[in-house]
């Protein structure tokens, strides 16, 4: 990513220490407000994902940024045996575990605290890896994809949830106002930090989506690497393999 974006711009911390402050402070709402924003249309994308890992019979899934567990929750559709979900809020994490507990899940899915560019995990661990809207908060997206790879097994499938900016009239120009006028509003209001909404519009405007992205994971190493835009482009599934 050329452009460093980080949520609060008046902030001695780095970009990992902001992120996770921000995520801390929002994750009360945050599940309610992504369904708000994205007009419930996420939950559709999250599906699409646990459907291209249920033909690949996946035994033990990583969920990287996993969040408050929406992700590794559904996963647990493709009969994987493990599901580990890790992210660098520990707020965002609670708020998972009673989920998860909620839903009798919890010999299925493992919530961890964890930072994406320093797994704790050995190399060739993970049938399959998944992140939902995560990798452009990422401090080093380079770094953060390297240690996916590591991680994951030969022959795994690594798949990313992230959103996009479309490129087709009129799509491009409502999207524009939507982000840049209207989420921020939105996340203001009902989050009570100014920032965070602000932030995860504009590191979305500059992330390197598509073909992008497709030569990021190519650099990295990975192979068959497809991306697949969602609702007009506003978000995209990207597949690679080991």
């Amino acid at each position: 990513m050329t452009d460093k974006v980080t949520p609060y711009k008046d902030s001695a911390l780095g970009k990992k220490e902001q992120v996770t402050q921000m995520f801390d402070k929002i994750s009360g709402n945050y599940d309610g407000l992504n369904r708000l924003i994205s007009f419930g249309i996420d939950i559709k994308w999250r599906k699409k994902v646990v459907a291209i890992l249920k033909n690949k019979h996946p035994e033990i899934i990583l969920d990287i940024a996993t969040g408050t567990g929406d992700l590794a929750i559904n996963l647990t559709e493709t009969g994987a045996s493990k599901i580990i979900g890790l992210d660098i809020s520990p707020g965002m994490l609670e708020i998972g575990k009673k989920k998860i507990s909620d839903k009798k899940l919890t010999q299925t899915i493992e919530m961890v605290v964890g930072d994406s560019e320093n797994l704790p995990f050995e190399a060739n661990t993970f049938d399959a890896i998944t992140v939902a809207f995560g990798v452009r908060n990422f401090e080093t997206l380079e770094k953060g994809l390297e240690e996916i790879y590591r991680v994951l097994k030969p022959n795994g499938t690594f798949v990313v949830l992230e959103t996009s900016v479309p490129t087709k009239t009129p799509y491009k120009q409502g999207y524009g106002f939507y982000t840049k006028y209207i989420l921020p509003k939105i996340g203001s209001l009902f989050s009570k930090d100014d920032s965070a909404y602000a932030y995860l519009s504009k590191s979305a405007s500059v992330f390197p989506h598509g073909e992008a992205f497709n030569n990021i994971l190519h650099k990295i190493g990975f192979i068959d690497v497809v991306n697949k835009p969602q609702t007009f482009g506003v978000a995209s599934i990207y597949v690679a393999t080991k």
